[in-house]
């Protein structure tokens, strides 16, 4: 039994633990979800819910006064924020992975996924963003479940073709240039 039970774990079978919280970290049901989302006590990898605003987060391609943005001005807002991140996150301890999603679904829009060499440094990362504030912001920091991020992105995005757009519920990470 506990075989079996261990086999679906995190899988469409499994009728108690949500898969996606478990392959994403996040669940477009939220507190409403029919399955439990069990946060880890630790993990290598951490959560900043929310952290990524993007310039045209209202109506993408444009401002907040309607304007057209330049492509190249969004690009550059996100990789002053990607660099400005790594940053401070660096000084933790040393940074497997820096994911930043480019989904516009609540659950998932700017999520940042920061996922440390050792699950020390991220305690320590934790620790040190709790009640912390990020552009006017609180940053909203917590152990995610997700360890492998070919698990949670979406194939279909990264070969263009992904018909969902941003309310795809797989991972839309966006490219860093520099």
């Amino acid at each position: 039994m506990a075989e079996h039970l261990a086999s679906i774990f995190g899988t469409e079978k499994d009728r108690v633990n949500c898969p996606f919280y478990f392959k994403i970290g996040a669940c477009r049901h939220g507190d409403r979800c029919s399955r439990l989302h069990t946060k880890p006590s630790v993990s290598p990898t951490l959560l900043l819910s929310n952290m990524y605003q993007r310039p045209d987060m209202i109506t993408p391609g444009v401002d907040a006064q309607g304007n057209p943005i330049d492509p190249r001005k969004i690009q550059d807002h996100f990789e002053d924020f990607y660099e400005d991140l790594f940053e401070e996150l660096n000084k933790y301890g040393e940074i497997e992975s820096l994911n930043v999603c480019d989904n516009l679904a609540d659950h998932m829009a700017g999520n940042v996924y920061v996922q440390f060499r050792e699950e020390e440094y991220a305690a320590k990362a934790l620790k040190n963003l709790s009640g912390r504030y990020y552009a006017g912001r609180p940053i909203i920091v917590d152990f995610s479940p997700v360890t492998d991020f070919r698990e949670s992105t979406c194939r279909q995005y990264e070969e263009n073709t992904c018909n969902r757009g941003g309310y795809c519920n797989f991972m839309h990470l966006k490219k860093i240039g520099r």
